[in-house]
């Protein structure tokens, strides 16, 4: 079967896929993995929290949008990736044995201005829970080829010495969000990405060929074995609960310990540079804005905009964040 190229698809388009079923077991290990936050590793941890029950990662959520976007449209085209999501909602938690399903609309399309042998297309994407309820949306863009054009892979420098990650900043105090600082800038410390990891990733939840075997993503556009973007970002998930996990033991020998709850969403996300195998990324998060709840008392939520860069200082990676942070001391 020929490749879906840019120059076949048209504003309109539906796509679906699914469904595919969430397990505890997925679920917990995801967590373990990049997200250990109490309500996605166990129940009885969980019955404390904000949540209050057992629930998915929302990164994992998007981490499973992106294998049904595969299945629904990405694996049978010319994709040549995707430069980022312009918003993402996560509407209504995941539950253990949860079945997703994913409709993809095309919203635009686009030829590229600067390369003839691409465009770009505007999606939407929906999941959906056997029920019907909607459990995340997101609007982004992909690129793909034209028909007919065989993109030049890009040259690829890579390090070939591999030095010690960066020492991680000390802890420090995790105040409530009332008393956060506004523009205060978190090192999050390193993650150093391999083939291994790359692959087992893509394997599970991004099975494009640039993510999945090396010599063949030598041919493609990106010239190497490169990092999902989900990958990307579940990492800056794991880099963050590290520094929060030290933040938290130091705090706790003072004073009591703020708690964190689940988050509605980010926008802006934006893959800047492909991640290659063997690349060392840096990342930061800064909290720009903070307000009440007004639906749950004793809560806020906190806008953090988040940035990674390279070993050779380039940036890779940014996107707006928010999350549910506990507003005040208990009185």
């Amino acid at each position: 079967m020929a490749l879906l190229t840019f120059d076949d698809l048209a504003p309109g388009q539906e796509y679906t896929a699914g469904p595919i079923t969430v397990t505890r077991e997925a679920m917990v290990a995801f967590a373990r993995d990049y997200d250990p936050q109490p309500f996605h590793l166990d129940e009885a941890a969980a019955r404390d929290t904000f949540v209050g029950t057992l629930i998915g990662s929302g990164w994992q959520t998007a981490a499973f949008g992106m294998r049904l976007l595969a299945e629904a449209l990405i694996s049978r085209s010319t994709s040549m990736g995707s430069p980022g999501i312009d918003a993402l909602r996560w509407i209504r938690p995941v539950l253990p044995g949860d079945q997703l399903s994913a409709v993809v609309r095309v919203e635009e399309v686009r030829a590229s201005a600067s390369k003839p042998d691409r465009g770009f297309a505007r999606l939407s994407m929906t999941l959906t829970n056997a029920s019907g309820d909607r459990v995340m949306t997101q609007a982004f863009a992909v690129m793909f080829a034209r028909a007919g054009a065989v993109p030049q892979p890009r040259a690829v420098t890579t390090d070939v010495e591999v030095t010690p990650l960066p020492e991680a900043e000390e802890a420090r105090d995790f105040p409530f969000l009332a008393e956060a600082e506004i523009g205060n800038v978190r090192d999050l410390g390193a993650h150093r990405f391999g083939a291994d990891s790359i692959v087992g990733f893509a394997k599970e939840y991004d099975p494009q060929v640039f993510h999945l075997d090396p010599v063949t993503a030598r041919a493609t556009h990106f010239g190497g074995l490169c990092a999902s973007g989900w990958q990307t970002a579940a990492v800056w998930m794991k880099r963050l609960h590290a520094t929060f996990a030290r933040d938290v033991a130091f705090t706790a020998r003072s004073g009591p310990v703020p708690q964190l709850g689940p988050s509605p969403g980010f926008k802006d996300m934006r893959w800047l540079r492909p991640v290659y195998a063997g690349d060392t990324i840096s990342y930061a998060s800064q909290l720009t804005d903070r307000r009440a709840s007004a639906s749950r008392p004793g809560w806020g939520i906190a806008t953090h905009h988040n940035t990674a860069k390279n070993q050779r200082g380039e940036p890779v990676f940014e996107f707006t964040g928010s999350v549910f942070w506990q507003w005040e001391r208990p009185r």
